[in-house]
């Protein structure tokens, strides 16, 4: 676990090593040292599919969801140049996402050219946990996989579903991550992180180009409004291909996996289509703290990646996104005919174990001693968490009397 970090000042703090960074590679492209990346499909699929083998974009997928992706690329490299105001570092953090999307698509298409059935492995029907971003989700998330009857996706395998002789992803991971704590130390205090803990499974999204982790890093508004009308039927074809192919991998597929990612609230019909038997927790919170946490952790990604980030402009949108994505996942819900259970993100702060039980019970699973002594495990991790100071960020104390 990192160490606490120093108080963050204000929503669009920047760390000391942010600031180098950018002036630095700034200063690399004005002096001609090397060219600054062009953010234009050709290009970025140049380097992105640099060594692969050019089939590999088809291999296991649908024309459709081939087309899908190139389309979306094209919309991101434009709304990326006219729209997102980038600085220098965040310019080069979006031609690292998505050379690293273009890669990661052809080494998933590589593995399904040499053995087609590993994305068709059976698996147990998924635990699906939905809400609002800020809602409880993690808590919810981590304690329903902490759970010896099911399965989670760690960090490691959430950033590359792909394994590795000899298993070096945690070690990659753990590196990743020290280097993200470099540029953000308040990344802990937004969302706790570990290569081997339980996390989302947001990259396998942002590899198929959801705008799920892109929307919430750069103003990007006419890619969003894009995403937002188009049909996600193929990202969410593409996700249950990696999900069975890491289940075979990981050695769980009999196990329902806890899956959990906000996005899943705008996009559920999707999801749930290729998962009919899965169970539903749905998390619920406070429109206007979600919103003020919302804008605590969205204003913090941002600064890192444009020196003109608007607060009120950021507000009004995701204030705009969140209440869309309330509208999708209640109309999504209604028409659900599977177990679903509800939590409140008061009182699973106030008495987990009975929530949990009632959660449990509403869902038609069973609750054991050795689950509930994981929880309690898990629970005593979640206690030391640098995540406990965050409220502090965007909700300060009252002043004294």
């Amino acid at each position: 676990m990192a160490s606490s970090p120093p108080p963050r000042p204000h929503l669009l703090a920047r760390s000391r090593a942010s600031r180098l960074a950018d002036r630095a590679i700034d200063a690399i492209w004005r002096n001609g040292l090397h060219p600054r990346p062009a953010l234009e499909p050709e290009a970025l699929w140049a380097i992105g599919a640099s060594g692969c083998d050019a089939a590999d974009e088809h291999s296991g997928r649908r024309a459709e969801d081939v087309a899908d992706f190139r389309l979306r690329l094209e919309h991101l490299c434009r709304s990326l140049r006219d729209e997102a105001r980038l600085n220098a570092l965040g310019h080069t953090m979006a031609y690292g996402q998505i050379t690293a999307a273009i890669r990661m698509r052809h080494r998933l298409g590589a593995l399904w050219r040499n053995n087609a059935a590993i994305a068709q492995t059976d698996i147990a029907p998924p635990i699906i946990v939905v809400g609002q971003m800020r809602a409880g989700t993690t808590r919810m998330h981590r304690l329903l996989a902490a759970d010896p009857a099911h399965a989670g996706t760690p960090f490691y395998c959430g950033m590359n579903p792909l394994r590795e002789q000899p298993e070096l992803r945690p070690v990659k991971t753990r590196i990743g991550i020290a280097l993200a704590r470099q540029i953000n130390p308040w990344i802990d205090v937004q969302h706790p992180f570990g290569a081997t803990m339980v996390d989302e499974e947001l990259p396998w999204l942002s590899y198929a180009l959801s705008p799920a982790a892109l929307e919430a890093q750069y103003r990007i508004p006419s890619f969003v409004a894009f995403s937002e009308a188009r049909d996600p039927a193929p990202i969410y074809r593409e996700f249950a291909r990696v999900l069975r192919s890491d289940a075979r991998q990981m050695g769980n597929a009999a196990r329902p996996r806890v899956l959990k990612c906000p996005q899943y609230a705008e996009d559920l019909p999707a999801l749930l289509a290729q998962f009919p038997k899965a169970r539903v927790v749905v998390t619920r919170r406070c429109d206007e703290q979600v919103l003020a946490s919302t804008m605590s952790v969205v204003a913090g990604q941002m600064a890192y990646q444009s020196d003109r980030v608007d607060l009120d402009g950021v507000e009004a949108e995701w204030r705009r996104k969140l209440a869309l994505r309330k509208a999708r996942m209640e109309a999504a819900l209604a028409q659900f005919q599977g177990p679903v259970a509800e939590v409140e993100f008061d009182a699973l702060g106030a008495d987990w174990e009975r929530e949990i039980a009632r959660v449990y019970d509403a869902l038609g699973l069973p609750l054991s001693e050795p689950a509930m002594a994981a929880m309690r495990a898990e629970q005593g991790r979640a206690r030391t968490s640098p995540h406990h100071g965050h409220r502090a960020v965007y909700q300060p104390a009252p002043a004294s009397a």
